[in-house]
């Protein structure tokens, strides 16, 4: 029976071939004027609404809790008609 050996010759050719296919190429693609200003668009609507939510989540209960002190330094008023 005939041993197995290691083919370092068709490792490194697969391993040069793998590093080559996953490599970042830059894409030589043209995108035209609609699909560019949709593209912008969509990123300022996005920054947006994270913006908006996080001033939701931060203003709101800022909000109720301004109101519960001022509510709480203004005094009671008594009621006008008691005899």
């Amino acid at each position: 029976m005939k041993r197995k050996t290691f083919n370092t010759k068709a490792f490194y050719t697969s391993l040069t071939a793998a590093v080559l296919l996953l490599s970042p190429v830059a894409a030589q693609a043209y995108v035209g004027p609609g699909a560019g200003l949709t593209a912008i668009g969509t990123m300022i609507a996005l920054v947006a609404a994270l913006l908006l939510s996080i001033v939701g989540f931060v203003w709101y209960p800022v909000k109720r809790m301004l109101k519960a002190r001022k509510a709480k330094s203004q005094p009671v008023a008594a009621p006008e008609n008691q005899r």
